[in-house]
Parts: C-alpha cells; sequence; structure tokens
C-alpha cells in the first residue's frame, strides 16, 4: 500500500476499516482506539465505519462520541436487528477506500496484523486471514470445520478459514459481485461469488483470541439453519441445473513474504 502525505486524509481514503457491531458497547472503546491507532501506523489514508445493527446497549451513544472526536470514524445505524450478513453488507456498501478490510467488534483479532493482509493486496484481490490457533469453544470449532468441509467440496473453494472475519478485498471485488446474505452465510457467499468470477485469493495466518465480552451468536440452531438454506440458494444460482462447470478456476499468482499461502486448503 502506498503511504499517504499528510495533506492526504482525502475524500476518498486507501484503506476503509469495517466493523459490524450489535450490542457491543463494552468492546468498542478499545476497537475503535485499536482501528484508530492501527490506520496511523499504516500511514494511511483511511477511514473507520462502524455499523450499529440494531444495538440495545450504548453502543450508538459511544459512536456519536467517537465520531466526534476523530472524522475518520463514521457509522451506520439500523433501528432494528438485520443479522449479521446485512450488517456486514451495509459497512462494505458504506465503504469508500480502494481498499477494504473488515473484521468483528468482538476484539478477538488483533488489527496490528493487517499490515500481513496488506502487503499481499498486489498478488490477490482478495486476502483471507485464517486463525491459527482458533480460540474458540471446540463446539463452535467442530461446526466451522463440518462447515468448511462442505462448502469446499460445494464450491470448489479451498480456503481453509471461510468464517474468518479479517479479510481485505480490492474494491473491484466488492463492486463485482452481488451479496444478499443477511446471515452468517456471508463469508461463504462472498468467497464463492468472488470465486466464480475468477478473483485470486491468499491466505495469511492471523493471531486470535477467545472472546471477553459479549456473546456469539454464530453457533445457533436459528443461524445454523439459515446459513444452510443460504447456502442451497447459493448453489443453485452457481450451478444452475443442466449448466456445470459454471465455476472458473482460480488464476494462479506468486507469493510474497513468509506468511502469505497459497489457495489451498491444509
Amino acid at each position: 500500500m502506498k503511504r499517504a502525505s499528510g495533506t492526504q486524509q482525502s475524500r476518498t481514503p486507501q484503506l476503509s476499516l469495517v466493523f459490524p457491531a450489535f450490542n457491543e458497547a463494552e468492546n468498542l472503546p478499545p476497537l475503535l482506539e485499536s482501528a484508530v491507532k492501527t490506520g496511523d501506523q499504516l500511514g494511511a489514508s483511511f477511514e473507520i465505519v462502524v455499523v450499529d445493527d440494531g444495538s440495545r446497549d450504548e453502543s450508538a451513544v459511544l459512536l456519536d462520541r467517537w465520531k466526534r472526536r476523530d472524522p475518520r470514524i463514521r457509522s451506520v445505524h439500523h433501528a432494528d436487528n438485520q443479522g449479521y450478513g446485512a450488517a456486514l453488507r451495509a459497512g462494505l456498501r458504506e465503504a469508500r477506500g480502494e481498499l477494504i478490510f473488515f473484521s468483528d467488534a468482538d476484539l478477538q483479532f488483533d488489527l496490528a496484523e493487517i499490515d500481513a493482509l496488506l502487503t499481499q493486496t498486489e498478488q490477490a484481490e482478495i486476502v483471507v486471514g485464517y486463525r491459527s490457533p482458533r480460540r474458540d469453544p471446540w463446539p463452535r470449532r467442530a461446526i466451522a470445520a463440518v462447515w468448511g468441509v462442505l462448502v469446499r467440496r460445494l464450491f470448489d473453494l479451498p480456503v481453509r478459514d471461510i468464517d474468518c472475519a479479517f479479510k481485505v478485498f480490492r474494491r473491484e471485488v466488492l463492486e463485482a459481485i452481488p451479496i444478499e446474505s443477511i446471515g452468517a452465510f456471508v463469508n461463504t457467499e462472498i468467497l464463492a461469488r468472488a470465486r466464480a468470477a475468477g478473483f485470486r485469493i491468499a491466505q495469511v495466518p492471523v493471531s486470535h483470541r477467545p472472546r471477553r465480552s459479549g456473546q456469539q451468536s454464530g453457533a445457533h440452531p436459528r443461524v445454523i439453519l439459515r446459513a444452510l438454506i443460504e447456502l442451497g440458494q447459493l448453489y443453485s444460482t452457481l450451478h444452475p441445473v443442466g449448466h456445470r462447470g459454471t465455476t472458473r478456476p482460480l488464476r494462479r499468482y506468486p507469493t510474497e513474504g513468509r506468511r502469505a499461502e497459497p489457495d489451498s486448503p491444509r
């Protein structure tokens, strides 16, 4: 990423940092402090976009307070909770950067590791993190493992940690594909559609920490059921009856740096 000069806090930032959030009042202050610090250290013009997905705690108040302190922080507010996919989609649509990063607001990642992803954006349009090691409870890891096998087989998607919320996209990717999921399936949808469109994917290991506050909802039976329904719908869209081989293979590319890996599952 090119470094910005002191006069380059422009209308079109080089990097957007997007965070969907639901009832994350305890996590938002340290998250925003870390995001601002990381953006400053990168030396690029940046913005922070937080989507408050109908939170019932003090998230909206906190966001308004931080926005007054730093104009690089922007927010989207949903009157009601619309779901993780809908919140992420709103944030990605609002983002103005040439490179668009997203993560969750639960402090399970070290935002300083964004730099490891950015170094790969010359070789791939999408750079995804994979949790190494993953610090979630074992039932959640087991569900994720089964889901990963299913998705890799259905969509020929060689990504080892599909739902890792630590990804960077070139703007062209998000402009080229529709995003329809309103739930947790959104990560799979974006990657499957991007692969079908021929975009390159690089993978980078990232640190992962246990959630310390707030509640996870990704393993709720209702969330899983919705994801399975959306998976079936996307498969029908990308593999219509009578039209086999509609998914184009990814273009191969040289990797640079010791932390990047080619697009093959481990």
